[in-house]
C-alpha cells in the first residue's frame, strides 16, 4: 500500500515525464525552430561602431578609472601616515645627549629615554675582565661582551627585565651585575641573563660616543 509521500512522488515524476514529451513534440512553425535565439542589440549600437571598438573603449575606461582610483588611494594613505608621523619636537627627544664625564668607575647613571629607564654604568676593571672571561660560559642568550659595548668601560642597557618588564637592581645578584627581585632573574656585569626565568639579555639601546665624556642615546 502506497503512503501519501510515495503517491506525491509518483505524481511529480509522471508530470515531469509528461512535460518533457509535450515540449519535445512541439512542431516547428513556418520552418522556424522552437529553440530560444540569442537576442541581438545591433539596433541599439551607436552608428559606425562595432563590437571590437566598443571592447577597446570599455577596457580603456576601466584602465584609466583604476589608475585614477589607485592614485587617489595612494594620496589618501600618504596624508594619513603624514598626520600619524611624530612631530619635529618628538623626533628631537628621540635622541638625547648624556654627559658621562663625572661618572666614576663603579658608579651607575639612571635616566629616562623614550619612556623607559636606562642604566649607564662605568665598569671597574674587575667587572670588565669577568664579563670578558664569561664569553665562553654556558649562556642562555649567548652574546660576547664586546658585542654589547662600544667602549669596554661603559655598559649601556635598558633597565627592563626581559621576563615581565620589572626594573632590576644594579650591583646585585649572584653575578654582581643586575638582579630582578620580582622573579629572581640574575644578570652579569655585561647585562647577560645567567640565572632565573628571564629569556633574554638586557637590551642595549642604540647610542654613539660623541667624545670621551659624552654619548648620544638613540642614535647609531
Amino acid at each position: 500500500m502506497l503512503t501519501r509521500s510515495s503517491k506525491l512522488l509518483k505524481i511529480n515524476i509522471n508530470k515531469s515525464v509528461f512535460l518533457k514529451r509535450s515540449f519535445a513534440n512541439i512542431p516547428n512553425i513556418n520552418g522556424v525552430s522552437n529553440a530560444v535565439e540569442r537576442p541581438s542589440f545591433g539596433d541599439y549600437r551607436k552608428k559606425g561602431s562595432d563590437e571590437q571598438s566598443d571592447k577597446i573603449y570599455s577596457y580603456f575606461l576601466l584602465t584609466t578609472s583604476g589608475a585614477g582610483i589607485g592614485l587617489a588611494t595612494k594620496n589618501i594613505v600618504y596624508d594619513i601616515l603624514s598626520m600619524m608621523a611624530p612631530s619635529a619636537d618628538v623626533l628631537a627627544q628621540a635622541s638625547i645627549e648624556v654627559d658621562i664625564s663625572a661618572l666614576n668607575p663603579g658608579n651607575n647613571l639612571i635616566l629616562k629615554w623614550r619612556g623607559k629607564p636606562v642604566y649607564i654604568r662605568h665598569r671597574t676593571p674587575e667587572e670588565i675582565s669577568t664579563a670578558q672571561a664569561d664569553d665562553t660560559a654556558d649562556l642562555k642568550h649567548p652574546e660576547i661582551d664586546s658585542a654589547r659595548v662600544k667602549n669596554p668601560n661603559y655598559l649601556v642597557v635598558l633597565a627592563v627585565c626581559s621576563h615581565l618588564g620589572c626594573v632590576p637592581i644594579v650591583g646585585s645578584g649572584d653575578y654582581n651585575g643586575y638582579f630582578c627581585p620580582c622573579h629572581g632573574s640574575h644578570y652579569d656585569s655585561s647585562g647577560r641573563i645567567r640565572k632565573g626565568p628571564a629569556p633574554l639579555n638586557l637590551e642595549v639601546p642604540p647610542y654613539i660616543f660623541i667624545d670621551e665624556g659624552k654619548l648620544l642615546l638613540g642614535s647609531e
